[in-house]
């Protein structure tokens, strides 16, 4: 019989390895077009670093995740916890941010010109390096505390405050209550999800409305084609969906643990926040036109070469 320990383990490994597969690919195919190939779309710069920050979730989290199910739970010190679980969650954080930007930013280029929202238009694709640059201070300082409070592993000590992840743990002072922790979480999180939630809204309003203009212009009996800013936005609308599918189950999970501590939550939890990291980038190679382009000039290319 399979024991849950090599499920386990194959799960995360598999999760790991095809999700990093997946994002290295789009990383190297949008670096390699950026120097060689057809100029890049503004929204390729954020898919690019989308890509990056989730090979730096999978990496940070699949790796240790996967070598605790063989039973070693000694491998990190207080160092490496404290270097690991930092990376890993400024990388989520920056995952749940870059969706966010993504989201706006194609909210603001559907604006129709007689809106507020179009005289960000012109300005928005020069904001793109600038928005990083802030988000990795922004999320560098966020999660400092991380630094403070993070240990190695307490075997078979048991901590009456805080977190046990098996390979790891956050033992919270008790003057740091449960509130005030998930302010400092979860509040900043939410706030994105708001902004996702309030972006896609009006994109799907608008494809509506398009739909509706388009079906009065050509009748109810033409299939008129998909123009590339639908697409892109019906692309991004279900990147988001995918998104809010994965992060809402694994918040609901980490506000459970911190009522108590068990194994399968921990494990369940490591996998639901690495689902979306891992799907997201076989998702846009599948339905993003623009990645098959580039990856056929690519080819062209290194043929003519």
């Amino acid at each position: 019989m399979i024991s849950e320990d090599l499920v386990l383990r194959l799960f995360f490994l598999f999760q790991t390895g095809l999700g990093v597969l997946g994002n290295s690919f789009l990383l190297g195919l949008y670096t390699i077009t950026f120097f060689t190939g057809p100029r890049l779309r503004p929204i390729d710069l954020l898919l690019t670093h989308l890509a990056f920050v989730n090979d730096l979730v999978l990496l940070s989290k699949g790796i240790p995740q996967t070598v605790s199910t063989l039973g070693l739970t000694n491998f990190l010190d207080d160092v490496g916890c404290k270097l690991v679980f930092y990376f890993h969650k400024v990388a989520c954080d920056l995952s749940l941010s870059t969706t966010c930007l993504l989201s706006s930013f194609q909210a603001i280029t559907l604006s129709p010109r007689n809106s507020w929202w179009a005289k960000l238009k012109a300005r928005s694709p020069k904001c793109i390096v600038p928005l990083f640059l802030l988000g990795w201070a922004f999320h560098l300082l966020k999660n400092i505390t991380i630094l403070a409070f993070m240990k190695g592993p307490l075997g078979n000590k048991n901590i009456s405050e805080g977190q046990d992840y098996i390979y790891c743990a956050v033992p919270f002072p008790a003057s740091l209550n449960v509130a005030i922790r998930i302010l400092i979480v979860f509040l900043p999180d939410l706030s994105c999800i708001g902004l996702m939630l309030g972006t896609s809204g009006y994109m799907v309003f608008f494809l509506y409305r398009y739909h509706q203009r388009v079906q009065y212009i050509h009748g109810n009996t033409l299939t008129p084609s998909v123009s590339p800013e639908t697409r892109a936005t019906q692309t991004i609308l279900l990147l988001v969906i995918l998104f809010v599918s994965f992060y809402s189950p694994d918040s609901i999970l980490m506000l459970y643990m911190h009522n108590g501590q068990c194994s399968w939550l921990v494990h369940t939890s490591a996998f639901l926040a690495a689902c979306f990291p891992a799907c997201s980038s076989f998702f846009l190679i599948v339905s993003d036109s623009h990645v098959y382009k580039n990856f056929l000039a690519l080819w062209e290319n290194m043929i003519q070469f």
